[in-house]
């Protein structure tokens, strides 16, 4: 027999797949709800209607001290991830971790208290843990033209890869919102792309725009693929199969390390580009735009933390007084 917090669990989860959230947020759901739901069994806490903001308290310490992984919703995926051979096992799990599963937690209560399946919201009192967040991974220019003159142009898949990082670099896009454009989605002439919104996380279509020197290098691109593939999907494989993320990341991966740029993923380039158009003297509400987020607080968040040189860059940049025609 299932129980009744498991119960809900599900219904929650298909209610977030009805609402066309992610796979991804919903799997993230799902890995919290159900640590969660084994933690207050094992405390012989039968319903979610008898949690209270102590239970809560007491499991978000509980998570500080345990560590990595060792934790399950389920014994029976031990025996098959074996996560005791990860290099990361036991380790310390972070604030910024520990706040994903507060806001998980969060929305499955707010969810619950909606249509009236619980009396009271513990998480109503629970707050966010302090974190400093770590500055994202900036790729200077010099890095960048290594990096891009690292590929070999006469293999199919390396060039499709020279062409992906250029336009993540000059769009902004996700890798994921990338490698499902369609040849109906590019306007050469206007230099843009249409997003659909099944393809977004947002789940809302948005344009993203490109550069004259993006608008050659897809040119020469879509060229040379149709010599190989007349497929719908701008990137594939040479049977005309769109590629996933994960080859894609692992494609980079090797690239990165062909001239040892550490530390670097297809969403460093999502992050560059948000930086440097910043700090090129673009506006943080077009940025929140053309990045696809559904409010603008998620981009200050996401993307205000210039280092004192990109401040004194952008004041010589915007300087009043430099811009002025002293007589």
């Amino acid at each position: 027999m299932f129980s009744e917090m498991f119960l809900q669990i599900e219904d929650y989860l298909v209610y977030c797949n009805t609402k066309g959230l992610s796979k991804k947020t919903i799997k993230s759901y799902e890995q919290t709800l159900k640590l969660f739901e084994r933690y207050c069994v094992d405390k012989n806490i039968k319903s979610f209607n008898k949690v209270t903001s102590k239970t809560v308290t007491e499991y978000i310490d509980y998570t500080k001290e345990r560590g990595k992984y060792t934790a399950v919703s389920n014994d029976i995926t031990l025996s098959s991830n074996n996560p005791e051979n990860r290099e990361d096992y036991g380790k310390r799990i972070s604030p910024l971790t520990i706040n994903s599963y507060i806001r998980n937690l969060k929305a499955f209560y707010s969810y619950s208290q909606e249509f009236e399946l619980t009396k009271n919201n513990p998480m109503s009192k629970i707050k966010q843990l302090p974190h400093t967040r770590k500055q994202k991974e900036f790729i200077t220019d010099a890095q960048f033209r290594i990096l891009i003159q690292s590929f070999n142009l006469s293999s199919f898949s390396e060039y499709r890869d020279f062409t992906i990082t250029n336009l993540l670099m000059d769009t902004g896009m996700r890798i994921s919102e990338c490698l499902l454009i369609k040849l109906e989605d590019i306007d050469l002439k206007k230099q843009s792309i249409f997003l659909p919104f099944e393809n977004t996380k947002s789940k809302k279509g948005r344009f993203v725009y490109f550069s004259q020197q993006m608008n050659i290098i897809l040119k020469r691109w879509l060229k040379y693929k149709d010599v190989y593939t007349n497929s719908k999907f701008i990137f594939t494989n040479q049977r005309g199969n769109p590629i996933i993320n994960s080859v894609f990341e692992s494609n980079f991966r090797k690239y990165c390390s062909r001239i040892n740029l550490e530390n670097v993923s297809p969403h460093t380039l999502r992050n560059n580009f948000a930086k440097r158009f910043l700090m090129n003297g673009g506006n943080i509400y077009t940025l929140s735009q053309i990045l696809g987020h559904s409010s603008v607080l998620i981009t200050e968040k996401a993307y205000l933390d210039l280092t004192d040189d990109d401040i004194r860059q952008g004041y010589q940049n915007f300087s009043p007084l430099s811009k002025m025609k002293m007589k």
